[in-house]
Parts: C-alpha cells; structure tokens; sequence
C-alpha cells in the first residue's frame, strides 16, 4: 500500500471520527414526569368546604370600604383578573352588597407567629340538597401585595368561594404568599362547571308513598327547592291510569325550604288500579325537572 493510500485512509478515518463524535452525543440524558400545577390532590368537591359551594347568581356586588388605595386597587385588580377567567362577574354597590371587603392596617399573627396577610370566607351558606348556597361572604386585608398580581386578595376571594388551602406551596391557595404562586386549573375548572349552571329553581320530589284500602287513597310525598333561586307557588298533581285524582297546591320555597305533604281518603273512581303517578307542575324554569315526577306500581 503505497504512502498515499495510507494518507487517504487516515484522513477518512478521522472524518468518521469527527462526525460521531459530532452526532452523538456523549453526555446523559435524565427524563422526569413534569409536576401538575393542581392545588389539590383530592376529588373536586374536597376542595372546597362543603360539596358544591356557589353564589346563587354569577353576578355579584361587592363593597370596599376603610381601605388604602393600594389595597382597594388591589381587590378590585382581582375581580378582574377572576371575572377574565371564569362567568364570575364583580359589580360595585352602595349597599347590600354578597362580598364585603374590609381593611386595617395593624399587623396580626398566627399561633405559629406567622404574620396574617388577610382573612376571607362565606359568612351565609344554606344546604340546598345539590348545593351549598353562599349568599354573602367577607374579606380583610391586612398586608397589600408585593407582588405584579395581587395574590393575596385572589387568595381571599377565593376562600369566600368556599376553597380551601392548598398543600402545594406553589398555589395561590397555600397558607403562605409569595409572588411566584399560580391559579391552578383544577380551581378553574370547578368555579366554571358549579358556575355554569343556570341559576333557576329546582323542585325536588322525594319520599314518595301510597296506600290504597278499597276506593280511599292516602299519599304521602316531600318537595324541597334543592336549587339556586326562589320557587314560586307550583302544583302537585296525582295520577291513577292518566287520570288526575287529586290536585295540591305548592307554597313559594326559598333555597333549602321543602314542604312534606300527606293527604288521606283521597276518592278513587275506579278499583282495577296498578300504577300511581306524582307529578310537580310548576310554570317556571328549573335547573331539571327530570325530579319533578314518581311513578309508583301498586302491588
């Protein structure tokens, strides 16, 4: 092999050595699973004080008062920024406001002697059967934000809509601020879904029976408003074979009211009887009326 050929040899050999040495690479890689950005490790519902914590409306009224400019720009770049992102809507009001917003300027601590930033929360909450009804909620500032966004009033609007802490330190909903905390998803998502249900009624019928001796007819049945607005004055109507037997008339129920009926020797015309229907008739919107009937099967 001449003196040539053994150039050309180690030219391409160093070629192909740079070129591995180039495409390959020689250093180690490391991969890990990426941290959810999530407040909460539990089911929805656990992250809130009680299942199904809302404001009967999305349209809210708010009042500031004995407050520094800044802590007052503060709560109001709040609103803000949570209407932006959610259907919550915040109106001001001179009075009778659903959120009251309050401030002082002296310090507070903890038992741990961790220094308060603020304090928040629903102060009026009615069980609704599928809903824990928030109707007014307060929130006291104490320290104003450090921070581009105003954390610590997000913070505290947060827990009047029933939240609570988070154990992520990288949450808004942590115990402790800082400036690098973020509004997670999970909280999205359920202040979107509990806030996209219309706000309407919803009569419920429970507890239904009946007993039948010869011809007489005794029922017994309850109706609650298991919804988010005031029901107006509906009816209760019972079928034996699609015919109507006894018509009762509904009170007005607020949130959370029921009414439990029971009515006797009730006249049946006929005795070949196999079915009895329960049925609300109300002439206003509902969350459902998939509720608003039974049907029961005499044996």
């Amino acid at each position: 092999m001449g003196f040539k050929s053994i150039i050309v040899l180690i030219s391409v050999f160093i070629l192909i050595s740079l070129l591995v040495f180039y495409f390959i690479p020689y250093n180690s890689l490391y991969f890990s699973m990426q941290s959810q950005d999530t407040n909460f490790s539990q089911e929805n519902n656990a992250m809130q004080y009680y299942p199904n914590m809302r404001f009967p409306s999305n349209e809210l009224s708010y009042k500031i008062f004995n407050c520094t400019l800044q802590k007052e720009n503060d709560m109001q770049y709040a609103f803000e920024i949570v209407s932006n992102i959610t259907p919550l809507k915040f109106n001001p009001v001179l009075n009778d406001e659903e959120i009251s917003v309050t401030c002082e300027e002296k310090e507070r601590y903890d038992e741990d002697g961790l220094f308060i930033a603020g304090e928040g929360g629903p102060t009026n909450i009615t069980s609704a059967k599928n809903f824990n009804v928030i109707t007014k909620g307060e929130i006291l500032l104490l320290k104003p934000s450090d921070c581009p966004k105003p954390n610590v009033a997000i913070h505290e609007l947060l827990h009047v809509f029933g939240f609570k802490h988070s154990d992520n330190p990288n949450n808004i909903m942590y115990s402790v601020t800082n400036c690098d905390q973020t509004l997670s998803k999970d909280v999205l998502h359920l202040l979107n879904e509990l806030y996209s249900i219309p706000s309407y009624p919803d009569l419920i019928l429970e507890n239904v029976s009946g007993i039948l001796k010869g011809r007489f007819l005794s029922i017994n049945f309850s109706v609650i408003n298991g919804g988010l607005q005031t029901a107006k004055e509906s009816k209760a109507v019972i079928y034996i074979e699609d015919k109507i037997v006894d018509e009762i008339e509904l009170p007005v129920l607020k949130i959370g009211q029921g009414r439990f009926i029971y009515t006797k020797n009730i006249w049946v015309p006929q005795t070949n009887v196999k079915e009895l229907t329960f049925v609300i008739n109300s002439n206003f919107n509902e969350i459902t009326k998939e509720n608003n009937n039974a049907t029961l099967i005499i044996k």
